[in-house]
């Protein structure tokens, strides 16, 4: 008996075994799509600061007045192919810092809420602060604190308060940008 020798397998069923499945290009389309949809999601001052193609932006600024259902869903299917152009790694860590969802924006918020309230109760955790932050305009953030604390014992809603949490939380940021 006469053994064949092996064949090798033509070359386009090489190319093909390489390249991903139909299946596969399809669930990653879908996936585009669906981070599409999460853009589409954001507020206007959370996506200005999601760096975005041109193209990509006004596309989702126009599905705001887009109205129709199914004009909705080949507009969806639209921006999902403007995304194929798009790193997606990139996309979804900026959309998960400006929703809030990443663990870095989670500590940071957590962080800011924790000094607010040691600021709004005494003077000690002001000169830490300071130490942290040397160009904060001091006398500004004093004025805050005092009108925060003045809310606090009047029962007012917090404004103050979440003006110094949105100071506290922009210096952070900054700070954490330029490191």
């Amino acid at each position: 008996m006469t053994q064949k020798a092996p064949t090798a397998p033509p070359p386009a069923a090489d190319a093909a075994a390489e390249r991903p499945s139909k299946s596969q290009r399809k669930r990653e389309m879908t996936a585009l799509q669906d981070l599409g949809e999460s853009l589409l999601r954001l507020t206007a001052a959370e996506l200005a600061r999601v760096d975005l193609p041109e193209a990509l932006r006004e596309a989702i600024g126009e599905m705001a007045r887009i109205g129709s259902h199914e004009a909705r869903r080949r507009h969806r299917q639209y921006i999902g192919k403007l995304m194929r152009q798009v790193d997606p790694e990139p996309l979804r860590a900026a959309i998960e810092d400006a929703t809030g969802e990443s663990k870095q924006a989670v500590a940071l918020m957590h962080r800011c809420e924790r000094l607010r309230d040691a600021l709004l109760a005494d003077d000690a955790t002001l000169e830490a602060v300071l130490a942290e932050l040397p160009d904060a305009d001091v006398q500004q953030l004093r004025a805050t604190i005092r009108a925060a604390r003045r809310e606090h014992s009047e029962g007012r809603p917090p404004r103050h308060a979440r003006q110094l949490y949105r100071w506290l939380h922009d210096q952070y940021e900054r700070k954490a940008q330029a490191s």
